[in-house]
């Protein structure tokens, strides 16, 4: 039997939950928990409950689906929906693996869908799979490419997609920064902006908040990020 995907709705609107209602209610890899008109009721739910995917609207009184995401410690996937492309932009720059326009299409929701669940088979399979630790399976180009961590100098973000450059080649896959962390060795990769996933191991130097690494890279280093690197690099 296929796995299904747990998944919730947060929208203050009802007839906006009953059209995401509808459209989840065709896709058979997903199982919908439960549906929200109240983003602090979804909370609440959200932090003492495991779900897979969340459809949140992003402009809702008291509590906004951007803020909504922020506000919890474990994230589940997020993919927004709204009536502005502002604010989806900014949703997206949150961290949300994708964002869609009202008025929401089938297909397009379908798409963003498929998405979470290509990264969340590749997720499940690493972890039923402790040999697989030390590498990882990526979509490029329609297959699926083997990568060994230890050969990862950076990963990049670039719009829907993400760069891996290694010390040989490079990749680029349709995923999120979210999706890479999470099946990275976190022992060994670290986050220093939002754009970029750095392997320690390749760090050359430090200046300032510029850090250079092994093939000649430099990027800058958040500043929220900063003290976290030099503790993990022994530097405090």
């Amino acid at each position: 039997m296929n796995e299904k995907f747990s998944c919730i709705i947060i929208d203050d609107e009802p007839l906006g939950v009953e059209l995401i209602e509808d459209f989840i209610s065709q896709i058979s890899f997903l199982d919908i928990k439960k549906t929200f008109n109240k983003p602090l009721e979804a909370m609440t739910f959200l932090q003492s409950n495991k779900i897979d995917i969340v459809f949140s609207d992003i402009e809702m009184p008291k509590l906004n689906g951007i803020d909504l995401f922020r506000s919890l410690l474990h994230k589940p996937y997020f993919i927004f929906i709204t009536a502005h492309r502002d604010f989806a932009i900014d949703g997206f720059e949150t961290g949300a693996v994708d964002y869609l326009i009202k008025p929401v299409r089938f297909e397009r929701l379908l798409k963003a869908v498929n998405r979470v669940k290509e990264n969340l088979d590749l997720k499940n399979k690493i972890s039923e799979d402790p040999s697989n630790s030390d590498r990882i399976f990526i979509k490029s180009d329609g297959k699926f490419i083997k990568i060994l961590l230890s050969e990862i100098i950076f990963i990049e973000a670039q719009g829907n997609y993400i760069n891996i450059i290694t010390k040989l080649n490079s990749h680029t896959t349709l995923s999120t920064m979210k999706a890479m962390e999470e099946m990275l060795n976190d022992k060994l990769f670290f986050r220093i902006q939002r754009a970029f996933i750095v392997n320690i191991d390749f760090i050359q130097s430090i200046n300032g908040n510029m850090v250079e690494l092994s093939n000649g890279k430099v990027i800058s280093i958040a500043l929220s990020k900063k003290e976290e690197l030099f503790e993990i690099l022994g530097l405090t």
